[in-house]
């Protein structure tokens, strides 16, 4: 297979027929060996992580895909680690939707003198622009307007999609004792700019999630969920 990209937690390979593949490796995101969603540069490594991270990203698209939500999900290869997917677009040179039910992380290393930790909030919406260099800093709706990255009619269908993804993840966390803190999400494009899909990976390395008010290390709910 032809490589096309080298990330930090997955390969990037061109597939058949306008496909590409995804193979996940064992990294994950992190500072000073601890892991963090938020980070942008590998903190560990941490065996089968890539399997489970991908075991657990098939199950998240697949119930996306059974709700009528467009993804660029086509299927798995578990032996593998890889992911088939639809070939996409990305925003400017790639942009993050981080959506936050519960104040936490950098959030609170922002805000924390307006705001307590674990203190709910009502779906708030933050873009991120991915750049390492810059440490992938936060844009405005204004921002990704004047930097032709959106138009408006893509912001409020991107935001609206957002939310329902973020919603539905939420909801089948919470079946099974979960609660969802917050999730960093990406999207693209098919066919047409309008045309916007989630892409990427749906892991616990990039969201945070806790139960009875501790945090959930991502190997231990991938492992939940693997095992049911």
């Amino acid at each position: 297979m032809e490589l096309l990209y080298q990330g930090k937690t997955k390969d990037i390979y061109q597939g058949l027929n306008q496909s590409m593949i995804l193979k996940f490796k064992d990294d994950v995101t992190g500072t000073d060996g601890k892991f963090d969603p938020g980070a942008n540069q590998i903190g560990l490594s941490i065996e089968g992580m890539g399997n489970l991270n991908l075991r657990l990203t098939t199950l998240f698209f697949q119930l996306l895909n059974q709700s009528g939500i467009p993804t660029h999900f086509i299927d798995s290869n578990l032996n593998e680690n890889t992911m088939t997917v639809k070939s996409a677009s990305v925003f400017g040179k790639g942009l993050e939707v981080i959506t936050r039910f519960k104040a936490t992380g950098s959030f609170i290393r922002r805000y924390g003198e307006y705001i307590e930790d674990g203190a709910k909030l009502n779906n708030y919406v933050e873009f991120t622009l991915k750049d390492d260099k810059r440490q992938d800093p936060l844009v405005t709706k204004d921002g990704l307007i004047a930097l032709n990255i959106l138009t408006n009619k893509q912001y409020e269908i991107l935001i609206d999609l957002n939310i329902q993804i973020a919603q539905i993840i939420q909801k089948k966390l919470a079946e099974h004792g979960f609660d969802l803190y917050d999730i960093k999400l990406e999207f693209g494009y098919v066919n047409h700019p309008d045309n916007i899909i989630l892409i990427d990976e749906i892991s616990g390395g990039n969201m945070r999630v806790y139960k009875e008010g501790q945090l959930v290390d991502p190997i231990e709910l991938a492992q939940y969920f693997n095992d049911l």
